[in-house]
C-alpha cells in the first residue's frame, strides 16, 4: 500500500506537469484550431531561462520566474508574427509543418545558447516534505500541483468572466462572425499564441527543480502534453487537467507495478485506446462547453 501511494504521488506530480502543457495546447487550439508541435520547446525555453536568470545571474526567484515567463511569451509573439501570420494560405497541414520546423529551430537555438550539458535547479522552497502513510510528497510536488490548480481556476475565470476571454472564445466559434461584431480576430489569435507560450514556459519553470534541464527536454514533454490534451478532449480546459493527471498516474503505476520500459509507451497506448473508444476525448463532447 505504501508503494502504491508513493507511485500515486509521483504520478500526480508528473500529471500536473502534463496538465500545464496540455492547457497550452487547448488554449491555442480553441482560438486558431492549430496544434503547435513547437509547444514542447516553450517548456524547454522556460526551464533554461530560469537556469540562466536564477542559477546563473542569481536574481531573486520571483523576478527570475517573471522574466523567464515574459521571455517565453516574447518568443511566442515573434513566432506568431514572423512564422504564422505571413502565411497567405493558412491550411492546417501547412501550419503544422511550420510548427514542426519551428520545433527543430528552437531546439537548435537552445543547443547553441546553452550547450549540450544538462543543468540542475534547486527547489523553490526549503520546507520539509510531507509524509502520508509512509509515502513522501516533496515540497516541490506540492508547488507543482498547487500551480496547476491556481492556473486552471484563473483561466476559467478569464474565459468566463472577462471580455477579452469571451472575445477569444467567440473567435474560436466563428472568426468571421467575431470580426463582424467588432472583435479584432487577429489580435485574439496573437494573444492566444502569447498566452499558450507563457503557459508552456510555466510548465518548464515548475519542472526545472525536479529534472535536469537541457536543450532537448521539451520534445517528449510536448508529445505527452499533447496526448494529455487529446485524452481529456482537445479544447477543453478541465479536460486538459483531467487528461494530464490521469496520464501521469497511469504512467507511474505502469512503471512501478509492471515494467519501467513502459514509461514513454504508456501515454501513446492510452491515447490510442481512448481515441478508439471515444475519439473526442473524455470531456470533449458537445454537451460540455469549452472553457
Amino acid at each position: 500500500m505504501q508503494e502504491i501511494l508513493q507511485y500515486l504521488f509521483s504520478g500526480l506530480t508528473n500529471g500536473a506537469i502534463y496538465a500545464v502543457i496540455a492547457l497550452g495546447f487547448s488554449i491555442l487550439f480553441n482560438a486558431t484550431e492549430l496544434i503547435n508541435f513547437a509547444h514542447g520547446e516553450f517548456v524547454m525555453l522556460g526551464a533554461l531561462c530560469l537556469v540562466t536568470l536564477w542559477s546563473g545571474l542569481h536574481l531573486p526567484l520571483p523576478l527570475a520566474l517573471l522574466l523567464s515567463a515574459a521571455a517565453v511569451g516574447g518568443v511566442g509573439f515573434l513566432f506568431q508574427r514572423l512564422a504564422i501570420h505571413p502565411v497567405r494560405k493558412p491550411d492546417h497541414i501547412v501550419l503544422v509543418i511550420i510548427t514542426v520546423g519551428a520545433s527543430i529551430f528552437f531546439r537548435g537555438l537552445g543547443m547553441l545558447l546553452w550547450g549540450k550539458d544538462a543543468f540542475a535547479v534547486p527547489s523553490f522552497t526549503r520546507k520539509a516534505s510531507v509524509e502520508v502513510a509512509g509515502a513522501v510528497l516533496t515540497s516541490q510536488s506540492l508547488v507543482i500541483i498547487g500551480t496547476v490548480g491556481v492556473l486552471a481556476l484563473v483561466l476559467h475565470f478569464f474565459f468566463r468572466r472577462t471580455l477579452t476571454g469571451k472575445a477569444m472564445e467567440a473567435c474560436a466559434i466563428s472568426r468571421r462572425a467575431a470580426w463582424l461584431t467588432g472583435i479584432p480576430a487577429q489580435g485574439m489569435v496573437l494573444l492566444a499564441f502569447v498566452l499558450s507560450a507563457v503557459i508552456g514556459g510555466l510548465g518548464g519553470l515548475i519542472i526545472a527543480p525536479i529534472t535536469m534541464c537541457s536543450y532537448d527536454m521539451g520534445t517528449v514533454l510536448g508529445l505527452k502534453g499533447f496526448c494529455a490534451a487529446m485524452l481529456g478532449g482537445l479544447g477543453s480546459l478541465w479536460g486538459a487537467v483531467l487528461g494530464g493527471l490521469l496520464l501521469g498516474v497511469l504512467e507511474s503505476l505502469s512503471v512501478g507495478l509492471i515494467n519501467s520500459g513502459l514509461k514513454d509507451a504508456t501515454a501513446f497506448l492510452l491515447l490510442l485506446m481512448i481515441l478508439y473508444v471515444r475519439p473526442s476525448g473524455l470531456l470533449g463532447n458537445r454537451s460540455v462547453q469549452r472553457f
